[in-house]
């Protein structure tokens, strides 16, 4: 038994590998470049590209558990799902798929109603899948060190609505359970969904007032302006990226995304313990900080 990790030098992939690590599968890294990618002992990287379906179906070949993560590219929806049908043709017996939390009512975000149209893939054809629907990623807020340290300052514009975020180290634990509980089925296992949440709804002051806690200074958050972060945003991504995020928090602003006390206790049952908070990232982060 066989399961290959797509998405395998990225941030979630490359979770989903650690925790893949010495559960007794079989694990091979789909990956544009094997020859240089840095992977976990006992990992085979193979090559491929999902924008090459020639390429998925050789990395295919005796493999019967997928992790798809589709990349964040203006094509993504045609990759995911040419990789579902190509899966799907090579007798793949379990998949599980990186969606997105809130992907069903966020329908003017492209990449949130991209994974939707893909959940929508494979309900309707029965696929034997789980879907995992992780929140904005804690992690993220990495990127937020230095107005954090410099200017006293929370930047990422989440709003007032609340946000449930999610620790990436739960992204990847949940989907290596669900990988290796497909893998290990004597045949295809029904379908199953998951929120992969945090276990608190946090606006923009609440997360400012944790890093405040967390570095002890006063930290500020830095308000609702989105055409000031699309304008930033498009100095480092391509436009459509930068567009596409500004959409996704605007409806942060106004809906907010969070996550039911039933999602919180079905991804409890799952990990067979309580997701990370925001908190225990901050302090984390703020020790390493300090370390330099």
């Amino acid at each position: 038994m066989t399961i290959l990790v797509t998405g395998s030098t990225g941030t979630i992939g490359a979770q989903v590998l650690a925790h893949l690590q010495g559960r007794g599968a079989d694990v091979r890294a789909l990956t544009r470049s094997p020859e240089t990618a840095q992977l976990p002992a006992g990992v085979t990287a193979v090559r491929g590209d999902l924008a090459d379906p020639d390429s998925v179906r050789a990395a295919l070949q005796g493999v019967s558990t997928l992790f798809l993560l589709a990349p964040n590219v203006a094509d993504e929806l045609t990759q995911a799902m040419l990789t579902l049908t190509v899966a799907r043709e090579a007798g793949v017996k379990g998949i599980v798929y990186l969606s997105v939390f809130g992907g069903e009512a966020y329908a003017d975000v492209p990449h949130f109603a991209g994974k939707y149209t893909v959940e929508r893939m494979i309900e309707a054809l029965d696929l034997p899948a789980t879907v995992l629907r992780p929140a904005y990623f804690i992690q993220n807020d990495l990127r937020q060190k230095d107005v954090l340290q410099k200017a006293g300052l929370y930047a990422s514009p989440i709003g007032g609505k609340g946000v449930s975020m999610v620790d990436i180290r739960d992204i990847g634990e949940a989907a290596a359970i669900e990988l290796l509980r497909r893998d290990q089925a004597a045949a295809p296992l029904g379908r199953e969904t998951y929120a992969l949440v945090g276990p608190d709804s946090l606006t923009g002051d609440d997360i400012a007032t944790l890093w405040s806690e967390a570095l002890s200074r006063e930290i500020r958050y830095g308000g609702d302006d989105l055409v000031v972060m699309e304008q930033r945003m498009k100095t480092m991504l391509p436009a459509w990226h930068a567009l596409d995020l500004r959409l996704m928090f605007a409806r942060y602003q106004t809906d907010g995304a969070v996550a039911t006390a039933d999602d919180i206790a079905r991804l409890t049952k799952l990990l067979g313990r309580a997701p990370r908070s925001y908190a225990a990232f901050a302090r984390d982060a703020a020790t390493q900080w300090a370390k330099g």
